[in-house]
């Protein structure tokens, strides 16, 4: 009994933290908006020292039409996104 309660508590705790770090409010300039296809890219800030290697990151991302219809290419955004079967989603998005 004793082993299936620590192997228990111990799925709680990763399931925890990953449902914590998914609602992590990230930052970035918005490049792209393709309302037809519900897409969106949004490039991140480089994290990191000065003169790191390599530029900030562009990531996709899924969107839904009422919440694309809020930005525009150019704008700097907060969101949080959720992710999926490989496929991130965007749940909600300020313009800064």
């Amino acid at each position: 009994m004793r082993p299936m309660r620590t192997i228990l508590t111990g799925i709680m705790l990763t399931v925890a933290g990953s449902m914590a770090l998914a609602e992590q409010a990230l930052t970035g300039t918005v490049t792209v908006i393709d309302r037809i296809n519900g897409t969106i890219s949004i490039q991140q800030p480089q994290s990191g020292t000065v003169g790191a290697n390599g530029g900030a990151t562009i990531e996709q991302f899924k969107i839904q039409n009422s919440l694309s219809n809020t930005v525009h290419a150019g704008d700097k955004v907060t969101f949080t996104f959720n992710e999926a079967g490989g496929s991130k989603t965007i749940t909600k998005i300020d313009v800064q």
